[in-house]
């Protein structure tokens, strides 16, 4: 009884804290959409937070997050689409904001149909194991994840309501956007390949772009955002600025909380032991391509 006495404070402010972080990343998106002073993008992030928190409630009664990521990529499709369709009854047809939605409705629906097969195939998101049983810590993750869909469409979402402008700057944005999107696709197909090999089971790849840098995937990641946001710019006025934080965002997110973080802790636990990964680990760049440094040794 007296740990029970000791151990539920210390429960009660865990929870207390995961559903404080969640009102802040809401308060956080919303604050950036209310800046663009525009209702529909306001309405369109708060679409992003509702659909996540609608489907934590099936979520977390099965205790399965086999459905998060893909629902993640069907949130940016359902607020891409909703915005552009609101865009074109109130201003008509914009070429340039067809082709940005387009865009980002191609890399949501290709990344969305990649990670719900990655997930099927592999059984489950290790991530989740310990989250999931937390009612307040995964609804936070949820949040969390309506956060990453308004921050980062932010600046796609306001240039399509306001009618994406065609010009040398948003040309360049597309040549951009389709480099880092190539810079992905290629990355993961070559991971997938890799590990379908059976010979490989067990290894690490590092051949092809995963030779030139540590996590090309999420390199290419970055690259595109940075396209959508460049795409954006001469759309763009005063506050609506701010929107642009959407490639920082990105960088941010991977490389210092979900995504290199937990994949190095992953990989010195699994490979940690092998000189030819302590090897790779030393001679490979973190993200960015550096084809000499290969040759270093």
């Amino acid at each position: 009884m007296e740990c029970i006495a000791i151990e539920y404070p210390y429960i009660m402010k865990k929870n207390l804290s995961h559903l404080f972080f969640s009102f802040i990343a809401f308060a956080v998106a919303y604050g950036l959409a209310w800046l663009t002073a525009i209702d529909l993008i306001i309405n369109a992030v708060f679409i992003s937070f509702l659909i996540q928190w609608i489907l934590f409630v099936p979520a977390y009664y099965f205790q399965t997050e086999k459905f998060y990521d893909l629902s993640g990529s069907m949130t940016y499709l359902t607020v891409i689409i909703y915005t552009s369709y609101a865009s074109y009854l109130m201003t008509g047809f914009n070429l340039g904001s067809l082709i940005l939605g387009l865009f980002v409705i191609i890399w949501a629906l290709r990344l969305g149909i990649f990670l719900f097969t990655r997930i099927h195939s592999t059984g489950e998101d290790k991530r989740f194991q310990s989250i999931k049983r937390s009612p307040t810590q995964f609804f936070m993750t949820w949040t969390l994840q309506g956060m990453w869909v308004a921050i980062c469409s932010a600046c796609a979402l306001t240039a399509i309501a306001k009618g994406v402008v065609l010009n040398g700057v948003s040309l360049m944005g597309f040549l951009v956007f389709v480099l880092g999107f190539s810079i992905e696709i290629i990355a993961d197909h070559q991971k997938s390949s890799f590990r379908k090999n059976l010979s490989n089971r067990g290894n690490f790849i590092q051949n092809g772009l995963w030779a030139y840098s540590k996590h090309p995937n999420y390199l290419g990641e970055i690259i595109l955002w940075v396209g959508i946001a460049i795409c954006s710019l001469s759309s763009l006025s005063g506050l609506q600025l701010m929107t642009l934080i959407s490639p920082v965002f990105t960088y941010v997110l991977l490389v210092y909380i979900s995504g290199i973080p937990l994949l190095k802790a992953r990989g010195k636990e699994k490979w940690g032991h092998l000189s030819q990964y302590q090897e790779y680990v030393d001679r490979t760049p973190t993200l960015f391509f550096n084809p000499l440094k290969r040759f270093d040794k």
